[in-house]
């Protein structure tokens, strides 16, 4: 009997200690249930693959043929390849001798010359198919480069450039007359910033603002007042979405120090809801409305483009279930909701995201597009979120400044933009929109199908993505054809087109026509052939083995 009494307090003790534990058990296991399966819902796991994938490159032979074609395609595909690199020479010699000339002194080029395709390519490309990074003219929906060849604008700035190139020349060139007079003075605010401030809470339907030099910025800002206000720490980001470059909303590959305190779940997902439900440290979950075009997948290029497996999945009103599901639990739980708008916002509607999916954000950001094409970040929320200091605590505060925040001509070009889009004769071309773009969608894709392509665009709104409906390792090679019919692409691609609402039908007939004529002579010159039978799956196998092959020197 004696001895049975430290036994039974042992016991006692595990169940106790057990029963204390098993809640955060089950937290961790809804957690991590909550997770996309794929390695962009698990940052820590995505490192660790990226740091076990070997360099190699394909040489000559193997670079055509790396899908096992035959040589005589093998053949048709080296003559192509060749013939655009006479052409690229020929076409933009000026422009590619600049392009080699500073990248030699600008990080940002070496990064994105190297990374335009899958790396086992990338050498062989970069040494024949070199771009031009400059252009030194714009009007109407084209550029014009440093060679004199004009392309239709496909790139959007990033997403930046929403009404054309000359209505935000026009808005920078009024803005600096009126701010001529103050110049670059810091501190003080330029009168014509009341204005601003006013229209900010109307369109976003928020009550106060704050002015930041970058959308990455205005996001930690955001971020910062939410966890401020809500005493909890941590950050719910859904898979594949981009806030910016900073630490916390980039756990995964790209971040050398993984954070703590970020979760990335999945979009659209009801697991995600309930550890929003059942979680008390959740201080705010950040949208990236875009991601409605491709969910919890990264945002497209083609340096990822190995197969075929990249698709466009939009669909608009699932997605607004899916918000208006969020902005519930949130508010629910006490949880900020922040819809990050940088790169959406005033491009679906005048009210920008909010407006187009009928869902109230506690706060909302915004960037460039709003300054009428200088750099800005903007965060719009209610006033209880927005204060930087508590009233019963003076020394409590949650700071943060920034040197150029509201500089004059900033914010003397943004009222010349938000005076332009506050007019209703301005306010028409939202009228019909989506139709515009989804019909023109269509009518592209009607075309690619009846010439018997195996491309296809997938949109929301006036935003594009290109996919591919059949196997194949070399689809990244499109976009090498398209910039040969004039048309100009951001550094990602096809992955990513973007049209400004200026484009009439007649110019998106002209860049019909030269998509349809790029991906035939793709066609033509070889590289959609494929074995029977090949599938995607086919394709993801045969690279593994060349890793392994590599990193075991087989």
């Amino acid at each position: 009997m004696e001895t049975s009494l430290p036994i039974l307090s042992l016991s006692a003790a595990a169940l106790a200690g057990a029963a204390a534990a098993f809640p955060k058990i089950q937290a961790r296991i809804a957690l991590s249930r909550a997770k996309h399966r794929s390695l962009t819902g698990h940052s820590k796991m995505s490192k660790m693959v990226a740091r076990m994938v070997p360099h190699y490159e394909f040489d000559i032979d193997d670079f055509f043929r790396s899908d096992g074609a035959p040589k005589d395609v093998a053949m048709q595909r080296q003559d192509g390849f060749f013939r655009l690199a006479g052409l690229y020479g020929d076409r933009y010699p000026k422009g590619r001798a600049l392009t080699t000339e500073v990248t030699e002194r600008i990080s940002d080029l070496q990064f994105t010359e190297t990374y335009r395709v899958p790396f086992q390519y990338s050498r062989l490309v970069r040494e024949h198919l070199g771009t031009s990074a400059f252009v030194e003219a714009s009007s109407g929906v084209t550029v014009t480069d440093v060679d004199g060849n004009v392309f239709y604008d496909l790139t959007g700035s990033y997403g930046v450039n929403i009404f054309g190139n000359d209505f935000y020349k026009e808005c920078i060139a009024e803005g600096e007359k009126r701010a001529h007079a103050l110049g670059p003075v810091l501190g003080p605010y330029h009168p014509v910033i009341a204005d601003n401030v006013k229209r900010l809470c109307e369109l976003s339907g928020l009550d106060e603002v704050s002015f930041h030099m970058s959308g990455t910025e205005a996001v930690m800002q955001a971020v910062r007042l939410a966890r401020y206000h809500t005493r909890r720490k941590r950050l719910v980001r859904f898979a594949g979405a981009y806030h910016g470059w900073w630490g916390d909303v980039q756990p995964g590959v790209g971040n050398p120090v993984s954070p703590h305190e970020t979760f990335t779940l999945a979009d659209m997902s009801e697991k995600t809801l309930h550890v929003l439900r059942t979680r008390n440290d959740i201080a705010c979950v950040l949208v990236n409305p875009l991601q409605a075009l491709h969910p919890n997948s990264n945002a497209p290029g083609d340096s990822a483009l190995v197969d075929s497996s990249r698709s466009s999945k939009y669909d608009r009103a699932a997605y607004t279930e899916w918000l208006k599901k969020l902005r519930e639990v949130c508010t629910e739980r006490g949880i900020v909701l922040i819809f990050d708008e940088v790169f959406v916002g005033f491009r679906l509607a005048a009210g920008g995201a909010q407006e187009y999916f009928g869902v109230k954000a506690d706060m909302a950001i915004y960037g460039k597009s709003l300054a009428g094409g200088l750099p800005v970040g903007v965060v719009c929320g209610r006033k209880d979120l927005m204060r930087r200091f508590r009233d019963d605590r003076p020394a409590d505060i949650c700071f943060a400044r920034g040197t150029f925040n509201s500089h004059p001509y900033v914010m003397t070009a943004m009222d010349e933009f938000l005076s332009r889009l506050a007019s209703p004769n301005f306010r028409s071309i939202y009228n019909g929109l989506d139709e515009t773009w989804n019909g023109r969608a269509k009518t592209l894709n009607d075309r690619l199908k009846a010439a018997g392509l195996q491309v296809r665009v997938g949109n929301i709104s006036s935003i594009w993505t290109v996919y591919y409906t059949e196997p194949s390792r070399y689809n990244w090679m499109l976009q090498y054809y398209l910039r040969a019919e004039g048309l100009a692409l951001s550094w990602v691609g096809t992955g990513r087109l973007i049209f400004t609402l200026n484009y009439t039908d007649a110019d998106f007939a002209e860049v019909s026509d030269r998509f349809v004529a790029a991906a035939e002579k793709m066609k033509r010159d070889g590289w959609w052939w494929h074995k029977p039978g090949l599938t995607n799956k086919n394709i993801k196998r045969q690279i593994l083995k060349e890793m392994v092959a590599v990193r075991f020197g087989r």
